[in-house]
């Protein structure tokens, strides 16, 4: 019996899975897909970029050793804030002391010498030129005349050929002195010339020495040029700097200048005065705002990105950011409020055109019909729609069922999580 009651069970059994086949092909019905969906809100929408960056002084304030030489004494500490011409440090100019002394009698020199040169020499030079030329030139002219009074005495009979002759010989003489002292002072004219140049720039590269150890001199002691921040004090007492070394670097750092690396295809969104949200992970609790100032113009390799260089004005006034330090940087590119949006899982692309499914209600079951739409901004959870769909409106959202134009569902649960509150929407 047992046996007979099982076969009859499953004889049953196949006659109930046939019927139940026959129905369906017969009612065209198949079996319905279960799906989530939800409804287009109205909200607020950012488009954010996000990047890294680093922080930088706007006017800060470099100071570099001018010679080689040690540090005497330090006075301050690095990060303190400072007031103007509060002492930082002390260098050792013992060597530039002496040599400013050296040089300073070198430009008294210098300046001697110019101004000997614009009076046409020196005195004594001048004297004894002007002495040799004159006492040629009387010699020719008394030679001259004892030369005119022998010819009129030789014609009288009174004087001889030879004494005419001898006068001749030392006429001669007195014309050519006359002629190579007048040369002398020439060449001694010329030279005077000559050296006033020199002197001149003599008395320059002297003025140019002296001022430049004078400078080194005034260096021995450094102060802070305005009311500042100490952030780099590279020195310590009795440690021994080159020329160029850096000394310190100060700056008013209430301000701040942010450099941020924006990722190449990012750009096209930036503008100036855009608002800039900047956060530390040294301090994770704080944030920072400013604006974006001084938009790239190049494209420069980044370790292994290719970005541009965005500055950005910040708020510093509790001094917290400090130079060099990287960043976190977020810029509210674009914003739109009150607008329809819809969750990014709900729409599709193809073809470079957007589209959803939409839930459209029949007599009795539900249908998806694939409709393009217009997208705007978009954020990380959110589009916003231009065009193609009406605030209330229902669209499915993906999941374990493929999607497809005409098919019949059953939306078995309303997902509003993409609707923001209004904390979420600031930027």
């Amino acid at each position: 019996m047992d046996r007979k009651l099982r076969n009859r069970t499953l004889l049953l059994l196949g006659l109930a899975a046939v019927v139940a086949f026959v129905l369906i092909r017969v009612s065209g019905h198949q079996p319905l897909a279960k799906i989530s969906a939800t409804s287009p809100v109205r909200q607020n929408i950012t488009l954010l970029i996000s990047s890294n960056g680093k922080v930088e002084p706007i006017a800060p304030y470099v100071v570099r050793s001018k010679s080689d030489t040690f540090v005497e004494k330090v006075y301050a500490a690095e990060g303190q804030n400072v007031r103007k011409g509060q002492l930082l440090l002390e260098l050792d100019v013992k060597d530039a002391t002496a040599q400013l002394a050296a040089a300073r009698g070198k430009l008294l020199r210098a300046q001697e010498d110019l101004r000997a040169s614009q009076a046409g020499g020196r005195a004594d030079d001048v004297a004894r030129v002007s002495s040799d030329l004159a006492k040629a030139q009387a010699d020719r002219d008394r030679l001259q005349k004892e030369h005119d009074s022998l010819e009129r005495l030789l014609a009288q009979g009174a004087a001889t050929k030879d004494e005419l002759a001898a006068n001749e010989l030392v006429l001669a003489k007195a014309l050519a002195d006359v002629e190579k002292f007048t040369a002398a002072k020439q060449e001694f004219a010329r030279q005077v010339d000559l050296d006033g140049s020199r002197a001149a720039l003599a008395v320059q590269q002297a003025q140019s020495d002296v001022a430049a150890l004078e400078e080194r001199v005034r260096q021995r002691r450094i102060t802070a040029p305005i009311d500042c921040t100490l952030y780099s004090l590279p020195v310590k007492t009795g440690e021994y700097v080159k020329t160029g070394d850096l000394l310190a670097e100060m700056a008013d750092l209430h301000k701040v200048r942010v450099r941020a690396f924006i990722d190449e295809p990012d750009l096209g969104g930036l503008e100036p005065d855009l608002p800039v949200r900047i956060t530390w992970d040294a301090l994770p609790n704080n944030f920072w705002l400013g604006k974006t100032e001084i938009i790239p113009k190049q494209v420069v390799a980044h370790g292994l990105r290719s970005v541009g260089e965005l500055l950005c004005s910040v708020d510093n006034d509790k001094l917290q950011l400090l130079p060099n330090t990287n960043v976190n940087v977020k810029i509210n590119s674009k914003e739109r409020l009150k607008v329809v949006t819809v969750p990014r899982g709900a729409v599709e692309s193809q073809n470079g055109k957007r589209y959803v499914f939409v839930v459209r209600s029949g007599v009795r079951d539900a249908k998806l019909e694939k409709r393009e739409i217009q997208v705007g901004i978009a954020d990380a959870t959110s589009f916003e729609v231009l065009g193609g769909l009406q605030g209330n409106e229902i669209v499915a959202l993906p999941g374990d069922v493929e999607l497809k134009d005409g098919m019949i569902v059953k939306v078995v649960n309303m997902d509003n999580s993409n609707i923001k509150g209004e904390k979420d929407a600031e930027f």
